[in-house]
Protein backbone atom coordinates (compact mmCIF):
# COMPACT_ATOMS: atom_id res chain seq x y z
CA UNK A 1 0.00 0.00 0.00
CA UNK A 2 1.26 3.58 -1.12
CA UNK A 3 1.99 6.81 1.53
CA UNK A 4 -0.83 8.05 -0.45
CA UNK A 5 -3.10 5.52 0.01
CA UNK A 6 -2.54 4.52 3.59
CA UNK A 7 -3.23 8.42 4.44
CA UNK A 8 -6.76 7.45 2.89
CA UNK A 9 -7.65 5.19 4.50
CA UNK A 10 -6.21 6.34 7.84
CA UNK A 11 -9.01 9.50 6.98
CA UNK A 12 -11.61 6.92 6.69
CA UNK A 13 -10.73 5.21 9.17
CA UNK A 14 -11.03 8.82 11.52
CA UNK A 15 -14.13 9.40 10.07
CA UNK A 16 -15.96 5.66 10.48
CA UNK A 17 -14.99 4.82 13.73
CA UNK A 18 -15.45 8.06 15.59
CA UNK A 19 -18.71 6.81 16.65
CA UNK A 20 -16.80 3.96 18.74
CA UNK A 21 -16.11 6.38 22.08
CA UNK A 22 -19.73 7.37 21.98
CA UNK A 23 -21.02 3.72 21.78
CA UNK A 24 -18.44 2.98 24.93
CA UNK A 25 -19.35 6.03 26.56
CA UNK A 26 -23.15 5.09 26.55
CA UNK A 27 -22.86 1.51 27.33
CA UNK A 28 -20.80 2.44 30.26
CA UNK A 29 -23.79 3.96 32.39
CA UNK A 30 -24.81 0.87 32.09
CA UNK A 31 -22.37 -1.61 32.95
CA UNK A 32 -19.35 -0.88 34.99
CA UNK A 33 -16.28 -2.22 33.93
CA UNK A 34 -16.00 -5.12 31.66
CA UNK A 35 -14.58 -3.19 29.06
CA UNK A 36 -12.62 -6.22 27.92
CA UNK A 37 -15.93 -8.23 27.07
CA UNK A 38 -17.59 -5.15 25.99
CA UNK A 39 -14.79 -4.61 23.44
CA UNK A 40 -14.87 -8.16 22.03
CA UNK A 41 -18.39 -7.60 21.40
CA UNK A 42 -17.15 -4.64 19.56
CA UNK A 43 -14.78 -6.68 17.48
CA UNK A 44 -17.80 -8.93 17.23
CA UNK A 45 -20.15 -6.85 15.47
CA UNK A 46 -17.61 -4.82 13.20
CA UNK A 47 -15.85 -8.62 12.08
CA UNK A 48 -19.43 -9.79 11.62
CA UNK A 49 -18.63 -12.69 13.53
CA UNK A 50 -21.00 -14.13 16.33
CA UNK A 51 -19.62 -14.13 20.13
CA UNK A 52 -19.83 -16.83 22.96
CA UNK A 53 -19.79 -15.52 26.37
CA UNK A 54 -19.19 -18.06 29.42
CA UNK A 55 -18.97 -17.25 33.11
CA UNK A 56 -20.75 -18.24 36.00
CA UNK A 57 -24.37 -16.53 36.58
CA UNK A 58 -23.92 -12.41 38.10
CA UNK A 59 -21.47 -11.35 35.74
CA UNK A 60 -23.52 -8.81 33.39
CA UNK A 61 -23.53 -10.90 30.49
CA UNK A 62 -26.92 -10.16 29.59
CA UNK A 63 -26.91 -7.03 30.42
CA UNK A 64 -23.89 -6.37 28.45
CA UNK A 65 -25.43 -7.81 25.21
CA UNK A 66 -28.79 -5.54 25.43
CA UNK A 67 -27.26 -2.63 26.44
CA UNK A 68 -25.61 -2.80 23.44
CA UNK A 69 -28.37 -3.52 21.38
CA UNK A 70 -30.28 -0.56 22.60
CA UNK A 71 -27.16 1.74 21.89
CA UNK A 72 -26.75 0.69 18.67
CA UNK A 73 -30.43 1.50 17.87
CA UNK A 74 -31.48 -1.72 16.16
CA UNK A 75 -33.95 -4.74 16.45
CA UNK A 76 -33.20 -7.18 18.96
CA UNK A 77 -34.02 -10.23 20.29
CA UNK A 78 -33.68 -12.24 23.55
CA UNK A 79 -34.22 -15.73 23.45
CA UNK A 80 -34.26 -17.70 26.76
CA UNK A 81 -32.99 -20.95 25.80
CA UNK A 82 -34.29 -24.00 28.45
CA UNK A 83 -34.27 -27.69 28.06
CA UNK A 84 -38.52 -27.63 26.70
CA UNK A 85 -37.51 -25.36 23.73
CA UNK A 86 -38.50 -26.37 20.57
CA UNK A 87 -36.90 -24.99 16.75
CA UNK A 88 -40.24 -23.61 15.93
CA UNK A 89 -40.15 -21.32 19.31
CA UNK A 90 -36.56 -19.95 17.66
CA UNK A 91 -36.73 -19.88 14.05
CA UNK A 92 -41.35 -19.91 12.95
CA UNK A 93 -43.20 -22.32 11.58
CA UNK A 94 -46.14 -22.79 9.49
CA UNK A 95 -49.71 -21.73 10.86
CA UNK A 96 -52.98 -23.44 9.06
CA UNK A 97 -55.92 -20.63 8.70
CA UNK A 98 -58.64 -22.38 8.40
CA UNK A 99 -60.94 -19.04 7.66
CA UNK A 100 -59.13 -19.58 4.53
CA UNK A 101 -57.75 -23.02 4.08
CA UNK A 102 -54.43 -22.66 3.57
CA UNK A 103 -51.18 -22.30 5.31
CA UNK A 104 -48.95 -18.86 6.10
CA UNK A 105 -45.56 -18.18 8.00
CA UNK A 106 -45.27 -16.68 11.38
CA UNK A 107 -41.66 -15.41 12.13
CA UNK A 108 -39.70 -16.75 15.02
CA UNK A 109 -37.79 -14.33 16.97
CA UNK A 110 -34.81 -15.10 14.97
CA UNK A 111 -35.93 -12.57 12.48
CA UNK A 112 -33.52 -9.46 14.05
CA UNK A 113 -30.57 -7.97 13.77
CA UNK A 114 -29.20 -8.59 17.19
CA UNK A 115 -29.97 -11.94 19.09
CA UNK A 116 -29.34 -12.54 22.66
CA UNK A 117 -29.06 -16.70 23.42
CA UNK A 118 -29.34 -16.47 26.63
CA UNK A 119 -28.00 -19.79 28.69
CA UNK A 120 -27.62 -21.54 24.92
CA UNK A 121 -26.27 -24.19 26.59
CA UNK A 122 -29.78 -25.29 28.38
CA UNK A 123 -30.95 -25.99 25.20
CA UNK A 124 -30.70 -29.85 23.75
CA UNK A 125 -29.00 -30.02 19.98
CA UNK A 126 -32.05 -30.56 18.21
CA UNK A 127 -32.38 -26.60 19.21
CA UNK A 128 -28.52 -25.99 18.36
CA UNK A 129 -28.69 -27.34 15.10
CA UNK A 130 -31.83 -25.11 14.10
CA UNK A 131 -29.47 -22.20 14.78
CA UNK A 132 -26.72 -23.20 12.40
CA UNK A 133 -28.10 -22.09 9.16
CA UNK A 134 -29.09 -18.51 10.33
CA UNK A 135 -25.36 -17.86 11.78
CA UNK A 136 -23.40 -19.11 8.52
CA UNK A 137 -25.68 -18.49 6.00
CA UNK A 138 -27.47 -15.53 7.24
CA UNK A 139 -30.56 -17.08 6.13
CA UNK A 140 -33.85 -19.05 7.76
CA UNK A 141 -35.42 -21.94 5.98
CA UNK A 142 -39.61 -22.66 7.26
CA UNK A 143 -41.09 -25.13 5.34
CA UNK A 144 -40.51 -24.37 1.61
CA UNK A 145 -39.66 -20.91 1.65
CA UNK A 146 -35.66 -19.45 2.50
CA UNK A 147 -35.32 -15.73 4.11
CA UNK A 148 -32.61 -14.15 4.21
CA UNK A 149 -31.85 -12.66 7.24
CA UNK A 150 -31.50 -8.59 7.46
CA UNK A 151 -27.78 -7.09 8.16
CA UNK A 152 -25.94 -6.61 10.70
CA UNK A 153 -27.24 -10.13 11.81
CA UNK A 154 -24.88 -10.90 15.08
CA UNK A 155 -25.87 -14.02 17.90
CA UNK A 156 -24.33 -13.02 20.97
CA UNK A 157 -24.43 -16.20 23.44
CA UNK A 158 -24.27 -16.40 26.93
CA UNK A 159 -23.53 -20.07 28.14
CA UNK A 160 -22.98 -21.02 31.89
CA UNK A 161 -19.41 -23.68 32.84
CA UNK A 162 -20.63 -27.03 31.37
CA UNK A 163 -19.87 -28.18 34.74
CA UNK A 164 -23.40 -26.30 35.99
CA UNK A 165 -26.38 -28.45 36.35
CA UNK A 166 -28.82 -28.59 33.42
CA UNK A 167 -26.10 -27.89 30.79
CA UNK A 168 -25.11 -29.33 27.94
CA UNK A 169 -22.30 -29.45 25.58
CA UNK A 170 -22.46 -27.43 22.21
CA UNK A 171 -21.72 -29.23 18.75
CA UNK A 172 -18.64 -28.77 17.81
CA UNK A 173 -20.07 -27.51 14.03
CA UNK A 174 -21.77 -24.56 16.31
CA UNK A 175 -18.82 -23.52 18.40
CA UNK A 176 -17.09 -23.36 15.10
CA UNK A 177 -19.53 -21.29 13.93
CA UNK A 178 -18.66 -18.66 16.88
CA UNK A 179 -15.68 -15.86 16.21
CA UNK A 180 -15.00 -15.54 19.99
CA UNK A 181 -15.21 -17.46 22.59
CA UNK A 182 -14.75 -15.17 25.43
CA UNK A 183 -14.52 -16.07 29.19
CA UNK A 184 -15.88 -13.05 31.30
CA UNK A 185 -14.39 -12.72 34.63
CA UNK A 186 -15.22 -11.51 37.93
CA UNK A 187 -14.77 -7.59 39.02
CA UNK A 188 -12.40 -6.07 40.97
CA UNK A 189 -12.56 -4.73 44.12
CA UNK A 190 -13.56 -1.07 43.13
CA UNK A 191 -15.86 -2.53 40.22
CA UNK A 192 -17.55 -4.11 42.93
CA UNK A 193 -18.17 -1.32 45.12
CA UNK A 194 -19.46 0.97 42.36
CA UNK A 195 -22.16 -2.01 40.47
CA UNK A 196 -23.53 -2.10 44.60
CA UNK A 197 -23.85 1.63 44.44
CA UNK A 198 -25.49 1.80 41.29
CA UNK A 199 -27.66 -1.42 41.46
CA UNK A 200 -28.70 -1.38 45.19
CA UNK A 201 -31.70 1.08 44.09
CA UNK A 202 -35.10 0.47 43.50
CA UNK A 203 -36.68 1.24 39.74
CA UNK A 204 -33.41 3.52 39.19
CA UNK A 205 -31.80 1.90 35.70
CA UNK A 206 -29.67 3.93 33.63
CA UNK A 207 -32.14 4.41 30.46
CA UNK A 208 -29.51 3.88 27.24
CA UNK A 209 -30.17 6.07 23.95
CA UNK A 210 -29.40 5.04 20.62
CA UNK A 211 -25.90 6.41 19.66
CA UNK A 212 -25.29 4.29 16.30
CA UNK A 213 -27.28 3.42 13.49
CA UNK A 214 -27.28 0.22 11.79
CA UNK A 215 -26.05 1.66 8.47
CA UNK A 216 -22.99 2.98 10.51
CA UNK A 217 -22.05 -0.40 11.47
CA UNK A 218 -22.05 -1.50 7.76
CA UNK A 219 -20.34 1.01 6.57
CA UNK A 220 -17.73 0.09 9.21
CA UNK A 221 -17.46 -3.30 8.09
CA UNK A 222 -16.83 -2.29 4.56
CA UNK A 223 -13.70 -0.05 5.98
CA UNK A 224 -12.14 -3.08 7.38
CA UNK A 225 -11.85 -4.25 4.27
CA UNK A 226 -9.40 -1.22 3.55
CA UNK A 227 -7.28 -2.00 6.40
CA UNK A 228 -3.54 -2.81 5.35
CA UNK A 229 -2.59 -5.91 6.75
CA UNK A 230 1.26 -6.96 5.79
CA UNK A 231 1.91 -10.31 4.18
CA UNK A 232 4.03 -11.34 6.88
CA UNK A 233 1.15 -10.64 9.23
CA UNK A 234 -0.90 -12.95 7.10
CA UNK A 235 1.48 -15.95 7.63
CA UNK A 236 1.93 -15.31 11.41
CA UNK A 237 -2.27 -15.57 11.46
CA UNK A 238 -1.61 -19.31 9.36
CA UNK A 239 1.30 -20.32 10.98
CA UNK A 240 -0.80 -19.80 14.56
CA UNK A 241 -3.52 -22.45 13.51
CA UNK A 242 -1.29 -24.61 11.34
CA UNK A 243 0.82 -24.86 14.82
CA UNK A 244 -2.32 -26.36 16.17
CA UNK A 245 -2.83 -28.92 13.75
CA UNK A 246 0.85 -29.91 12.92
CA UNK A 247 2.97 -29.11 16.12
CA UNK A 248 5.67 -31.32 15.27
CA UNK A 249 6.39 -28.66 12.83
CA UNK A 250 6.93 -25.67 14.72
CA UNK A 251 9.18 -27.53 17.69
CA UNK A 252 5.66 -28.25 19.92
CA UNK A 253 5.78 -31.94 19.15
CA UNK A 254 5.30 -32.54 22.65
CA UNK A 255 1.75 -31.03 21.54
CA UNK A 256 1.12 -33.46 19.23
CA UNK A 257 -0.31 -36.60 21.81
CA UNK A 258 -2.71 -33.20 23.77
CA UNK A 259 -4.14 -32.66 20.52
CA UNK A 260 -7.52 -34.35 18.87
CA UNK A 261 -7.87 -32.05 16.21
CA UNK A 262 -6.74 -28.82 15.63
CA UNK A 263 -8.50 -25.52 14.79
CA UNK A 264 -10.36 -25.32 11.64
CA UNK A 265 -9.83 -22.69 8.39
CA UNK A 266 -12.57 -20.40 9.80
CA UNK A 267 -9.79 -19.62 12.94
CA UNK A 268 -7.60 -18.22 10.15
CA UNK A 269 -10.80 -16.17 8.81
CA UNK A 270 -11.83 -15.26 12.11
CA UNK A 271 -8.63 -14.44 13.12
CA UNK A 272 -7.59 -12.23 10.06
CA UNK A 273 -11.68 -10.06 10.74
CA UNK A 274 -11.13 -9.62 14.46
CA UNK A 275 -7.49 -8.52 13.96
CA UNK A 276 -9.07 -5.80 11.54
CA UNK A 277 -11.52 -4.79 13.84
CA UNK A 278 -8.83 -4.76 17.10
CA UNK A 279 -6.82 -2.09 14.83
CA UNK A 280 -10.14 -0.24 13.84
CA UNK A 281 -11.59 0.16 17.67
CA UNK A 282 -7.72 1.53 17.98
CA UNK A 283 -8.26 4.07 15.08
CA UNK A 284 -5.67 2.23 12.82
CA UNK A 285 -5.30 1.83 9.35
CA UNK A 286 -3.25 -1.23 9.68
CA UNK A 287 -2.86 -4.32 11.09
CA UNK A 288 0.09 -5.57 13.39
CA UNK A 289 1.34 -8.80 14.95
CA UNK A 290 -0.05 -6.82 18.52
CA UNK A 291 -3.57 -7.07 17.20
CA UNK A 292 -3.77 -10.95 16.08
CA UNK A 293 -2.06 -12.26 19.77
CA UNK A 294 -4.30 -9.73 21.33
CA UNK A 295 -7.82 -11.33 19.86
CA UNK A 296 -5.94 -15.10 19.26
CA UNK A 297 -6.71 -16.48 22.47
CA UNK A 298 -10.66 -15.95 22.18
CA UNK A 299 -10.54 -16.65 18.54
CA UNK A 300 -8.70 -20.18 19.21
CA UNK A 301 -9.46 -21.80 22.51
CA UNK A 302 -12.82 -23.45 21.66
CA UNK A 303 -11.53 -24.69 18.27
CA UNK A 304 -8.80 -27.06 19.44
CA UNK A 305 -10.23 -30.38 20.56
CA UNK A 306 -7.49 -32.39 23.68
CA UNK A 307 -7.50 -35.95 23.79
CA UNK A 308 -8.15 -38.07 27.04
CA UNK A 309 -4.36 -37.63 28.00
CA UNK A 310 -4.63 -33.52 28.14
CA UNK A 311 -7.79 -34.06 30.15
CA UNK A 312 -5.61 -36.62 32.66
CA UNK A 313 -3.40 -33.66 33.01
CA UNK A 314 -5.59 -31.13 33.41
CA UNK A 315 -4.55 -29.70 30.43
CA UNK A 316 -7.45 -27.42 28.25
CA UNK A 317 -7.29 -25.78 24.92
CA UNK A 318 -5.95 -22.26 26.54
CA UNK A 319 -2.70 -24.06 27.51
CA UNK A 320 -2.23 -24.93 23.74
CA UNK A 321 -3.12 -21.37 22.47
CA UNK A 322 -0.87 -20.11 25.20
CA UNK A 323 2.03 -22.38 23.94
CA UNK A 324 1.38 -22.13 20.46
CA UNK A 325 1.85 -17.97 21.15
CA UNK A 326 4.77 -18.46 23.24
CA UNK A 327 6.34 -20.45 20.48
CA UNK A 328 5.56 -19.14 17.26
CA UNK A 329 8.00 -16.54 15.57
CA UNK A 330 6.26 -13.12 15.94
CA UNK A 331 7.06 -11.05 12.46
Amino acid sequence: MSEFDLAFVNEQIAQESAFIEDLLTEISRAIVGQRYMVERLLIGLLGGGHVLLEGVPGLAKTLTVSSLARAIGTRFQRIQFTPDLLPADLLGTLVYNQKEGNFFIKKGPIFANIILADEINRSPAKVQSALLESMQERQVTIGDTTFPLEEPFLVLATQNPIEQEGTYPLPEAQVDRFMMKIKVGYPSRDEELEIMRRQARTGDKAALRAVVTPGQILSARRVLNELYIDKRVEQYIVDLVVASREPEHYRLSKLAPLIEYGASPRASIYLNLAARAHAFLHHRAYVTPEDVRSIAMDVMRHRIAITYEAEAEDITGEHIVQRILETVEVP
